[in-house]
């Protein structure tokens, strides 16, 4: 009964505006050997589809492009003792004063960086990893990764660890993060597992669907995904299965497109894992999360 129904990845945005939601939300979902990509969304609506989808097919795993959590020092700070608790907080309306550039109501947490704001002092050099979580550090330092496993080392070379306190600039991931938190909290409350604060629920005979965290880059690898020809090529190397014209087309043309396909082609291949997962008993794991890869 561990047989998956259907898979969705979603390369998500924190984008403000609802037009950019709709422009750059893309999901890439597998339906027992049927490929899409989908788009025109807001995260509202994505949310609510998937919930509705969840309901047809709950032997479904859906992967989210966003840190699912922040540094465990940073949740006991706000008297969190799990991250649903903290979900809960993001939600009233602190997600949005942690990314507020200026705030006049509240001195603004200067943790929190990105343009026109430096990387705080307290997060540089030595104390970089305080502005990580486990995982983060675990998934992005090239160097860790080159002993035993060259491949996958390959995957992430040259990528840099990101951290959720950054909310502005190049590769930041704050942003999405806070704005996809009172959405997981959503998906949570209406029947989703979510890895690896719960284990799976997928191989049994009222299965419930499964909510994993994706970092793009660890299933697509060394692409330059801005590059149409450069995604061409690529696609054509994997010969992934089920793919129509009108999915390639979508690929080729939009990196976010791109990005949904290509970690929805590798859970697809890795299906059979899923149902395998279970939660962290590691007490700092059980706050931060833990990215999803193949093999973890």
């Amino acid at each position: 009964m561990g047989d998956l129904d259907r898979i969705v990845a979603v390369d998500w945005s924190g984008r403000l505006d609802a037009a950019g939601q709709r422009r750059h939300i893309w999901a890439g979902i597998w339906t027992a050997g049927r490929v899409t990509l989908e788009a025109g969304r807001t995260r509202e609506e994505l949310v609510e589809w998937l919930i509705a989808m969840s309901r047809e097919t709950p032997r479904m795993v859906v992967s989210l492009d966003c840190c699912f959590s922040f540094p465990a020092w940073f949740l006991a700070e706000h008297g969190c003792a799990t991250v649903f608790e903290f979900w809960r907080k993001v939600a009233t309306g602190q997600g949005e004063l942690w990314l507020a550039r200026e705030c006049e109501e509240v001195k603004r947490d200067a943790r929190f960086w990105g343009k026109p704001h430096k990387r705080p002092e307290e997060f540089c050099g030595e104390n970089l990893h305080r502005s990580m979580r486990i995982t983060d550090m675990d998934n992005k330092i090239t160097p860790k990764l080159l002993e035993g496993d060259p491949e996958r080392a390959a995957k992430v070379r040259g990528i840099t660890p990101k951290s959720p306190f950054q909310i502005g600039g190049s590769g930041s991931v704050g942003t999405g993060s806070l704005r996809a938190m009172p959405f997981l909290m959503r998906l949570h409350e209406a029947g989703f597992r979510v890895w690896p604060f719960e284990s799976a629920k997928l191989a049994i005979a009222k299965p419930q669907p499964l909510l994993v965290e994706m970092y793009t880059r660890l299933l697509t690898g060394a692409v330059k995904k801005s590059n149409a020809e450069a995604r061409k090529k690529y696609l054509a190397e994997r010969r992934y299965e089920g793919l129509g014209r009108g999915v390639m087309a979508k690929a080729l043309g939009s990196e976010d497109a791109f990005d949904a396909l290509v970690c929805c082609m590798e859970m697809v291949r890795f299906r059979d894992e899923f149902a395998q997962l279970k939660a962290t008993k590691d007490d700092v794991l059980g706050l931060e999360g833990i990215t999803w890869r193949p093999g973890i």
